[in-house]
């Protein structure tokens, strides 16, 4: 297939294909008329980079599981580099979530505060209102 079917298929743009080619992740044969030529086996790697993307893998944690493809293997995350960047990422991802407590602890704490001084300026008073400058 040309690079444009191979795009729509993939639901992508060309522009990303060249890209993906000039970073080495996808390799293009040429017709003999010059065009770039591809088959079902670059449309599998082109799914694997996108999958991992929306997991928000970056571009260059996806080689692994190309070069994996490209092996001959039926599924990008069946060699060990690919199985090395799983644990990267959910490390990264583990990081993540605790400093998100840490944040979401805080913010409540500071929340239940302005409550209770909320609270405690209008016992049985109206609730003072807040007017935005204009």
């Amino acid at each position: 297939m040309r690079i444009g079917e191979l795009a729509e298929r993939a639901g992508t743009t060309t522009r990303t294909l060249r890209y993906y080619e000039s970073r080495g992740l996808l390799r293009a044969r040429r017709a003999g008329n010059g065009y770039r030529t591809y088959d079902e086996s670059d449309l599998r790697m082109l799914r694997q980079i996108r999958t991992l993307q929306d997991f928000g893998f970056d571009l260059e944690e996806t080689r692994p599981f190309v070069e994996c493809l490209r092996a001959g293997h039926a599924a990008g995350d069946a060699c060990p580099a690919s199985l090395a960047v799983y644990r990267r990422k959910l490390d990264e991802l583990d990081a993540l979530i605790g400093q998100l407590r840490t944040v979401r602890h805080e913010v409540g704490a500071q929340l239940a505060r302005a409550e209770l001084e909320a609270s405690a300026e209008r016992p049985g008073g109206p609730e003072p209102r807040c007017e935005l400058g204009g």
